[in-house]
C-alpha cells in the first residue's frame, strides 16, 4: 500500500472542500493528529476510517487507492464490458468513437 499517495490524495481532497485537518478529524471522529499522520504517510487506517474519509470528501475508496491498485489487462477489459453492458448499440458506437478520436489526439500530441 502506498500510503505516501493515499496521504497526498486525502490532503488535495480536503483542501477542495476548504477544510482544516481540524474539521476533517472531528467529522469522521477522529483526533486532528491522526488526520496529519495519515495524509504524511506515516500511519495506516482501518477499512473504516478509510471509508468515512472517502464518504465526507465525496469521493471513492478506489480513487483515494488507486495508486496501489495494480489492473491487468483482463481485469480493465472486465471494467469497460460492465460500463458497455447495458448500453444501446448507439451508445456503444459512440463510446467507441470518442475513443478513438481521444487516442488520435494523445498520438498526435507524442508525435
Amino acid at each position: 500500500m502506498d500510503y505516501d499517495a493515499l496521504g497526498k490524495r486525502l490532503r488535495q481532497e480536503r483542501h477542495k472542500m476548504n477544510l482544516t485537518q481540524e474539521k476533517l478529524a472531528e467529522k469522521i471522529e477522529v483526533s486532528d493528529a491522526y488526520i496529519g499522520q495519515i495524509e504524511r504517510g506515516e500511519r495506516s487506517l482501518s477499512l473504516e476510517t478509510l471509508v468515512k474519509l472517502a464518504n465526507q470528501l465525496g469521493v471513492t475508496v478506489d480513487y483515494l487507492l488507486h495508486d496501489s491498485i495494480e489492473i491487468n489487462d483482463d481485469q480493465f477489459m472486465n471494467q469497460v464490458r460492465q460500463i458497455m453492458m447495458e448500453r444501446s448499440p448507439k451508445e456503444k458506437q459512440l463510446a467507441l468513437d470518442i475513443l478513438k478520436l481521444m487516442f488520435a489526439h494523445l498520438d498526435d500530441m507524442h508525435k
